[in-house]
């Protein structure tokens, strides 16, 4: 109902930029919040929230994260404002990015990133091959981040076993906004990662089946006997005979029954009529002798 602005009101109100000290989320009073140390967003003291809303920002809120000593920087988004004067905490695994101690003093600034549109991703060990699905446990990891940076190594928990992935680009810049977006996915080979050495093929004679030709013909190896003498030599007819073993006889006719055939030999299979016994006998005629 009222346009209220808060410049008007607070002229030297300027943009959010504080100096607070830097705890890790396991340091923070009350009951233990795995899902923080998990995520990639921060907690901040109430003074921060009474700040920015006097301020003309933009949603989601996303802060840039620096170590003035060492010229580390980062980027985040905020989880909740429930935090002591002076304080803030961070995930683990970004207080390493940072290389920054419990205690120490980080540069906290508001800031605006463009909406990622691409990402590519590292994984530090080849276990990560041990993942059937990593695109979709990657997504969901993400669901907790508000923002990634360029060269950050973040940590991924699957089967209660802790992986950690390096971004090693990121677009349009160096960070981006993640929230509300479609984004494109890649992954590079794992660190320590090496390509299987494929058989050499040199001096092998490649062979060419053609299902068009015959077949070539299975060469028989000759044996020998333990004792030394001589092997009986094999019946070729026997052999033949075994080689048609499961054939078809084509040539059959009905009403002509035989128990071997040769297909090499042609011959004249003709079935004799037999004309049937018409004679017949009277019931009173039989046991009776003739």
């Amino acid at each position: 109902m009222f346009n209220i602005r808060y410049d008007e009101i607070y002229p030297n109100l300027g943009p959010y930029r504080k100096q607070l000290k830097c705890y890790p989320v396991v340091m923070m009073q009350g009951k233990q919040r795995e899902e923080v140390n998990k995520g990639g967003k921060i907690i901040l003291p109430t003074s921060a929230l009474d700040h920015l809303t006097r301020l003309h920002i933009e949603f989601p809120m996303l802060f840039k994260l620096t170590n003035d000593k060492l010229k580390r920087e980062t980027h985040c988004g905020v989880l909740e404002f429930i935090a002591e004067e002076g304080r803030c905490y961070l995930p683990y695994w970004m207080m390493k990015n940072l290389m920054i101690k419990e205690g120490e003093i980080i540069s906290v600034e508001y800031t605006k990133l463009p909406v990622a549109e691409f990402a590519k991703f590292q994984p530090q060990s080849v276990d990560f091959l041990e993942i059937s699905n990593p695109k979709a446990v990657l997504e969901n990891t993400l669901r907790d981040f508000a923002c990634l940076s360029k060269g950050d190594v973040i940590s991924i928990n699957y089967n209660d076993k802790d992986y950690e992935v390096c971004i090693l680009e990121t677009r349009p810049r160096n960070a981006v906004s993640i929230i509300e977006c479609d984004m494109d996915v890649d992954f590079a080979p794992p660190v320590g990662y090496q390509e299987p050495v494929k058989p050499s093929t040199s001096g092998v004679k490649k062979t060419t089946f053609n299902p068009l030709t015959k077949p070539p013909e299975k060469t028989i190896s000759q044996g020998y006997r333990l004792d030394g003498k001589e092997k009986k030599k094999a019946d070729t007819h026997s052999m033949k005979e075994e080689s048609q073993k499961s054939v078809p006889f084509y040539d059959y006719r009905i009403g002509l029954l035989r128990f071997h055939h040769n297909f090499n030999e042609t011959e004249d299979m003709e079935v004799e009529a037999t004309k049937p016994d018409s004679k017949g006998y009277r019931l009173k005629d039989i046991g009776t002798k003739a």
